[in-house]
C-alpha cells in the first residue's frame, strides 16, 4: 500500500500533509499551474512527434493525414450539432493525438508522453463539458496540424502542435477562473 501511495505522489496524483510526526495522503487538486505545466509538456513532446512525423515519406504522410482528417470530421459533427458527447469527444482527440505520437515518437518519448497523458486527462475529462462549445476551435487548430503534416514542415508542424495545446490550455484555465480549481474547496 505505501508503495503505490509512493508512486501516486511521485506521479502528482495524491500528495502528503504532515502534522507534526504525523502524514496524511490525500488526492491532488487541480490547479491552473498544474495543467499549465502538464499541457506544455505534452504540446513539447507531441511537437517532437510532429517533427519527425513531418520527415516521414510524402505517401505515408498522406496515408497518416486521411486517418487525422476522418477523426477531425467526427469532431466536427459533432461540434456543429452542438452535441454535448463527452466520452466521444474526448476519445476522438485523444485517437487524433495518438496517431501523431505514434508515427512520429520512439520508444523513449512515448514512454514520456504515457507518463504525463493521464496527469493532464484528469483535467479534460473533469471540465470538458465547460469548453465543449469551443469544440469547433479545436477542430481548426486540428486543420491546420494535417494541412502542415501534408505540407511535411517539421518546424510549423511542431508549432501547430504545441498551440494546439497551449490554446487548450487557455480554454481549461478559463473554465478554472470561473468554477474554482477542483479539489482545493
Amino acid at each position: 500500500m505505501r508503495g503505490a501511495l509512493y508512486l501516486l505522489e511521485r506521479e502528482g496524483y495524491v500528495r502528503e500533509r504532515r502534522n507534526g510526526s504525523k502524514a496524511k495522503m490525500f488526492v491532488a487538486p487541480l490547479t491552473k499551474e498544474d495543467a499549465g505545466e502538464l499541457y506544455s509538456m505534452i504540446g513539447r513532446i507531441e511537437g517532437l512527434a510532429g517533427r519527425r512525423a513531418a520527415q516521414l515519406p510524402r505517401a505515408v504522410r498522406k496515408n497518416l493525414a486521411g486517418k487525422l482528417t476522418d477523426i477531425n470530421l467526427k469532431l466536427d459533427k459533432i461540434a456543429c450539432e452542438q452535441g454535448c458527447d463527452g466520452p466521444a469527444i474526448f476519445d476522438l482527440d485523444h485517437e487524433f493525438h495518438r496517431l501523431l505520437v505514434d508515427a512520429g515518437l520512439g520508444p523513449r518519448l512515448k514512454m514520456m508522453h504515457r507518463a504525463v497523458e493521464p496527469q493532464a486527462e484528469r483535467y479534460w475529462r473533469l471540465y470538458a463539458s465547460s469548453i465543449m462549445h469551443q469544440l469547433h476551435v479545436s477542430v481548426a487548430e486540428h486543420e491546420e496540424i494535417v494541412a502542415v503534416l501534408l505540407k511535411g514542415d517539421p518546424n510549423q508542424l511542431d508549432r501547430a502542435l504545441c498551440v494546439n495545446w497551449e490554446n487548450g490550455c487557455t480554454r481549461l484555465a478559463a473554465v478554472i477562473d470561473r468554477f474554482g480549481e477542483r479539489g482545493s474547496w
